[in-house]
């Protein structure tokens, strides 16, 4: 039976994607999927990019805690946990074939955090980012205007060391976001966080920041990639919206999530929508931000 298991893990196609992923292309884009209907947009979009003579396209999906709680309608507090999360994975898996990142919030506690990585690499997820702080999680982007605290460096350690153990295969990728910049503990403990993080097993680095500008991500960049080369970087730029891809790429990222425009987007079109079938008393104002019912009947095989 314990075979049987291992083996269907192992082979899973779809999880070893973003390691192949990240050995073919420089970096990566990433796109928010709330939903599998958000998977399946996110998995069709592409664009000719004639300067590079490539067709560009996303390489991976991204599971937001802050969108999946948003969704459901409640706070982004690690109330919706991995576990309550797990049908909403499965369900993008039966429609898309794209890899699957998982924000895994702080990881819990350490138990918890070894059960949930067994289960995320069974179904097929390829990677999971957990953050590096303890108590009752707060969205990063509120920084210090909020209580929140950092783990310390010896206990987040033991929870990438108990989470790779946990592993059954080599695919699967635990990596370590740092909160320093966001709380203000300052450069050198960021660095110094992930020296100590890529000692412990992870197998990348996410440095977040609520900076409007990219300077001390492309800093932590520069001096992060002159220690360790070869170990996947990650960001996130959403508060740095102005930043082009190309500038993070060539500062040695590796992965780039655009982790909440989906769910943003839709919400606005939503409002917009509501609010002129009130005011107009009927829905031909509206059709034009609609998309038609040819459309999504021709979205999904098997509609017609």
């Amino acid at each position: 039976m314990l075979q049987s298991l291992l083996g269907r893990v192992e082979s899973d196609p779809r999880k070893g994607q973003l390691r192949r992923a990240l050995s073919n292309k420089k970096c990566l884009r990433v796109l928010e999927a709330h939903s599998p209907l958000s998977a399946l947009v996110a998995e069709h979009a592409a664009i000719q990019d004639d300067s590079r003579g490539e067709r560009v396209i996303y390489d991976a999906l991204w599971s937001s805690s802050l969108t999946d709680s948003t969704l459901l309608g409640k706070p982004d507090i690690e109330m919706i946990n991995i576990r309550n999360r797990v049908s909403n994975f499965n369900d993008i898996f039966e429609v898309t074939t794209t890899p699957l990142i998982v924000d895994g919030d702080t990881g819990g506690k350490v138990e918890h955090f070894v059960i949930n990585v067994r289960s995320l690499e069974r179904i097929g997820v390829s990677a999971v980012i957990i953050e590096d702080k303890i108590g009752l999680k707060k969205n990063s982007l509120l920084g210090t205007d909020v209580y929140q605290q950092q783990d310390s460096i010896e206990n987040f350690c033991h929870k990438i060391r108990s989470g790779k153990a946990a592993q059954v295969g080599d695919d699967f990728m635990i990596i370590a976001r740092i909160e320093s910049l966001i709380l203000d503990a300052g450069m050198e403990d960021a660095l110094e966080r992930a020296d100590a993080y890529v000692d412990a097993g992870a197998d990348g680095i996410m440095i977040h920041s609520r900076s409007t500008t990219p300077g001390e991500v492309l800093q932590f960049a520069e001096q992060f990639r002159a220690k360790f080369p070869d170990v996947t970087l990650v960001c996130v730029p959403t508060s740095y919206a102005a930043t082009h891809f190309s500038e993070l790429e060539d500062a040695g990222f590796n992965i780039v999530i655009y982790a909440n425009h989906m769910l943003r987007s839709a919400y606005v079109a939503m409002q917009r929508v509501a609010s002129e079938i009130l005011r107009c008393g009927r829905t031909l104002e509206i059709e034009p931000y609609c998309t038609k019912i040819d459309e999504i009947l021709d979205l999904i095989p098997g509609t017609r």
